[in-house]
């Protein structure tokens, strides 16, 4: 017999803030790491690991522009 469970979440306005700006960095890391994979490939047919991806979040946490992502 197999059973479903269903969970509902009715998060407080600080946990929904949190949560909407904790999704919104990772939206924006995946995305910056996703356009540096498709320009090492587009521009050398060179593949980017993961790795080197850690790397360049480390880097990235590191700018001032994107400072931000090291408060989440």
């Amino acid at each position: 017999m197999r059973r479903a469970f269903k969970y509902r979440f009715y998060p407080t306005d600080a946990q929904a803030a949190e949560l909407s700006r904790t999704f919104g960095c990772v939206r924006k890391v995946y995305n910056l790491a996703l356009e540096a994979r498709t320009q090492a490939w587009t521009l050398r047919q060179e593949r980017v690991n993961y790795n080197a991806t850690s790397a360049m979040l480390t880097a990235w946490k590191k700018t001032e522009e994107l400072a931000y992502l090291n408060e989440v």
